[in-house]
């Protein structure tokens, strides 16, 4: 299991440079819209002036009749809204950032590493991986295009992304882990799928 700590750490770091070239170089702005210094103060005043607090705002909400119709008329939006302002590069976020990974890639380890000593065979424990990686990430990110109308491009982007950093943590992780034989593997274990 030691092996698997190392490798999710490995994997933590891969994570970490991956969302770095994914989100603070250039790339972004495949998948975001920029305004203008002039549109992005007004946008700011007027989200200041109208929401009450730090949260997550359907515009409209479609809770009553009158917002139903202006979302029906179209546009909408959903604002995820913090009230605080905080640097653009935070190493306060990026310390949590690393640790939210770090999280997220021993829970991987931990999985694969059961996973492994039931699959003998690398390529069938890679496939389980690529196939759980695309099912996970494209259930997490094509529902908001689906059920709240949110841009198809920036869902398509987050999806390569979120695909690209787990599926290279997870492939890290199972590099990493000890090898089962077939004779040491458990009683009716088989690489057969």
């Amino acid at each position: 299991m030691a092996r698997a700590v190392v490798g999710a750490v490995a994997a933590a770091v891969a994570m970490f440079i991956i969302g770095f070239i994914f989100f603070v170089t250039p790339l972004q702005k495949l998948a975001v819209g920029n305004l203008n210094d002039i549109q992005a103060a007004s946008v700011q005043s007027a989200l200041a002036a109208h929401l009450p607090g730090t949260g997550t705002y359907y515009v409209p909400s479609g809770d009553t009749r009158a917002q139903s119709e202006m979302y029906s008329r179209g546009p909408v939006a959903t604002v995820h809204y913090n009230i605080h302002g905080f640097a653009p590069a935070s190493s306060s976020a990026m310390i949590a950032g690393f640790v939210h990974m770090l999280i997220v890639a021993l829970l991987m380890a931990a999985g694969l590493y059961l996973l492994s000593r039931h699959i003998v065979r690398f390529a069938d424990q890679a496939r389980i991986l690529g196939l759980f990686v695309v099912a996970a990430v494209g259930y997490l990110r094509f529902g908001e295009p689906i059920w709240f109308h949110q841009a198809w491009g920036y869902a398509i982007y987050m999806f390569v992304a979120e695909c690209i950093s787990l599926g290279v943590a997870g492939f890290i992780i199972l590099k990493l882990l000890p090898k089962a034989s077939a004779r040491a593997a458990p009683a009716g274990a088989t690489s057969d799928l």
